[in-house]
């Protein structure tokens, strides 16, 4: 299961995923925010990372207007390795070389079509198990 959430800057943008999710036949759990009324991200970072972290949901999406904010919010907790991504590259790196968790992104950056290909190749890519990446990620737990 994806946990997904937003602020109102990403709102727009999660409603698309969450369709696309669906055509896919992935579960997804939304954590909000629910309308478009200016809210704050931290609330939704908080909640995605904490159920990816928890181990409800495997992997995490999380949208705000440049997904910065979101992404630094979700980084603060422990266990969550949360990836800003502007492009496939990026989200296919950070798979493979983070065993990233959470993918961020910008509503406000990224349209929708773009960010629908980052998704897939985010939630498609397996991490590499390379020892080197193994060393690493410990080393930005420890």
């Amino acid at each position: 299961m994806i946990a997904i959430g937003s602020d109102h800057g990403g709102f727009a943008l999660k409603q698309e995923i969450m369709k696309h999710l669906e055509e896919r036949g992935i579960a997804y759990k939304d954590f909000g925010c629910y309308e478009e009324a200016s809210c704050d991200y931290p609330v939704y970072a908080k909640e995605v990372g904490k159920a990816v972290v928890d181990g409800e949901c495997e992997f995490g999406i999380l949208i705000c207007g440049t997904g910065i904010g979101i992404s630094i919010t979700a980084n603060k907790i422990p266990g969550v390795r949360c990836a800003l991504c502007t492009d496939c590259f990026c989200a296919e790196a950070t798979r493979q070389h983070n065993n990233a968790n959470i993918l961020a992104l910008g509503g406000r950056v990224v349209g929708a079509g773009l960010a629908i290909k980052i998704v897939d190749t985010f939630l498609d890519t397996p991490f590499s198990n390379d020892e080197r990446h193994i060393r690493r990620i410990s080393q930005i737990e420890g």
